[in-house]
C-alpha cells in the first residue's frame, strides 16, 4: 500500500523526531531535560477543573456536541467578549467566531478549505510547521519567504514576485513569533493591509502566544486594522494562556465567509468539541485572568534564568519579550554542524533535549529553539551541562 504522494512531500515531524532522540537517551540511562516540545507543563487552575467535572457529570453532555447547541452559543458569546476586553474588537458571535479542537487543527484545515493544487501558499520561513506541512497535506503550492535575524524576523513581502502573488490565495503570519519570539506592532499589520490590498489573499493570523509577553509588551490584533476583517482569519488556543494543552480546544475568529467555509470543512471531518470542556473554557476565558498573569510571571522568571545563564557561559542570546521559547544561534565553535546534528550533540553530552532549527523550515537552519517548559532548578542544570558542552572540543 502506498500512501499519497503529499504525504511523501512532508518532512519528517519534528517532534517525532524529537521523541526519537529523547528515547534513545533514555535507553543509555541519561537523564534528560526537556526543552523541545512547547508542551506547558503548569497545572491547569482549579477553577477550569472544577467547571469540567461539573459538566462532565451531566449525562445530557455525554452526546455528540451540535453547532450552535447552548453550550456553543455560550463558548461564541465567551470568545467575543474575550477578543472585544483583549483587543477592543467587535465580533458577531454567530458568524464570526468558531471553535476549534485546538488552533493546530483549525490552522491545517484552513488550507485544506481552500487551497486547490495551484494555489500558492505564502509561509514566512521559519514557522510552526502545521503552517507549511497543512499546505502540503492540502496540496497546495508551499512558497517560503525567508527572514533573518537581520529583519528583526519578519517578511519582506515586496521581494515577492509578481507571479507568485497572483497565484498567492493565503498568507500566513504569527506573532509573537514561533520559533524566533520575534514581536510586531500595529504598524506592521498596517503595512500588511496595504500591501495585501486589492489582492484576493487570505490573512491568517496565528495568535497562539498572545498572552505570553514580557517586559510591558502588548500583542496586537489583525483585526484591529480596520478594514481587513472581510479577508482575515486570527486563529487562538487555551493551550498556553490557561495551561490546557491536552484539552485541544482553541479558535478562530475574523471573516464571516472564511470561518464559513473552514466550518464546511470541519463538518466533514469531526464533530465537534466535547461540551464540558467548552463549558470549561468559557470559564477559563469569562473568569479572572489573574491565573494568566501568574502563568506569564513564571516563564518571566525562567527566561531570565535561562537567558543569563547562557550569557554567563559564554553563549549569546536575546531575551524574547514574548513567548515561552529561547531562539538562538548555533555557537560558534559548533557552526560547522547542520542544527540536526548540534541538537543530537546535546542530548548525547548534555542530556538537553531541543528542537532543531531546520525542522521550522528551511530558513532556521543554523539555530536551536530552547522550550522553558521545566522548572527553574532543572533550567539551572541544563545551563550547567551546556557550559560543559561549550567547553568541548568540536
Amino acid at each position: 500500500m502506498h500512501e499519497a504522494n503529499r504525504m511523501k512531500r512532508l518532512p519528517l515531524y519534528l517532534f517525532t523526531i524529537i521523541d526519537h532522540l529523547k528515547d534513545e537517551a533514555r535507553e543509555k540511562g541519561i537523564d534528560i531535560v526537556d526543552l523541545g516540545m512547547g508542551n506547558p507543563d503548569q497545572p491547569t487552575p482549579k477553577h477550569i477543573i472544577d467547571e469540567l467535572c461539573k459538566q462532565a457529570r451531566l449525562p445530557e453532555n455525554h452526546r455528540y456536541p451540535r453547532p450552535n447547541e447552548p453550550a456553543e452559543i455560550k463558548l461564541k458569546e465567551a470568545i467575543a467578549n474575550w477578543y472585544k476586553d483583549r483587543f477592543n474588537v467587535n465580533l458577531n458571535p454567530k458568524t464570526e467566531v468558531l471553535p476549534l479542537i485546538g488552533s493546530k487543527e483549525g490552522v491545517a484545515h484552513l488550507s485544506l478549505a481552500f487551497l486547490n493544487h495551484d494555489d500558492i501558499a505564502l509561509v514566512p520561513s521559519p514557522a510552526y510547521p502545521v503552517h507549511f506541512n497543512g499546505v502540503i497535506m492540502a496540496g497546495g503550492i508551499l512558497y517560503n519567504i525567508p527572514m533573518t535575524e537581520e529583519n528583526g524576523f519578519k517578511p519582506d513581502l515586496r521581494s515577492v514576485n509578481d507571479s507568485v502573488v497572483k497565484m498567492a490565495k493565503m498568507l500566513f503570519l504569527s506573532y509573537p513569533h514561533n520559533p524566533t519570539t520575534s514581536v510586531v506592532d500595529l504598524s506592521f499589520y498596517e503595512d500588511i493591509a496595504r500591501w495585501v490590498k486589492n489582492k484576493d489573499i487570505i490573512i491568517a493570523s496565528d495568535l497562539a502566544y498572545s498572552d505570553i509577553v514580557f517586559d510591558d509588551y502588548k500583542t496586537p490584533s489583525m483585526l484591529q486594522v480596520k478594514g481587513v476583517k472581510e479577508k482575515t482569519i486570527e486563529f487562538h488556543t487555551l493551550s498556553k494562556s490557561f495551561n490546557m494543552p491536552g484539552w485541544r480546544i482553541g479558535f478562530a475568529v475574523g471573516s464571516e465567509s472564511i470561518l464559513a467555509s473552514l466550518a464546511k470543512t470541519k463538518s466533514y471531518i469531526d464533530f465537534g468539541i466535547f461540551r464540558p470542556i467548552q463549558y470549561a473554557a468559557v470559564k477559563a476565558l469569562s473568569s479572572s485572568q489573574d491565573c494568566v498573569k501568574k502563568t506569564v510571571e513564571i516563564y518571566r522568571k525562567r527566561r531570565d534564568v535561562f537567558v543569563d545563564g547562557l550569557n554567563k557561559i559564554g553563549w549569546p542570546t536575546k531575551k524574547p519579550k514574548a513567548t515561552f521559547y529561547v531562539w538562538t544561534r548555533i555557537p560558534l565553535k559548533y557552526d560547522a554542524l547542520t542544527s540536526m546534528e548540534f541538537a543530537e550533540l546535546l542530548v548525547n553530552e548534555a542530556g538537553v533535549v531541543v528542537a532543531p532549527g531546520i525542522g521550522f523550515g528551511e530558513y532556521g537552519e543554523g539555530y536551536v529553539r530552547f522550550a522553558l517548559v521545566e522548572n527553574e532548578q532543572r533550567l539551572k542544570l541544563a545551563i550547567k551541562r551546556l557550559e560543559k558542552v561549550l567547553a568541548m572540543k568540536p
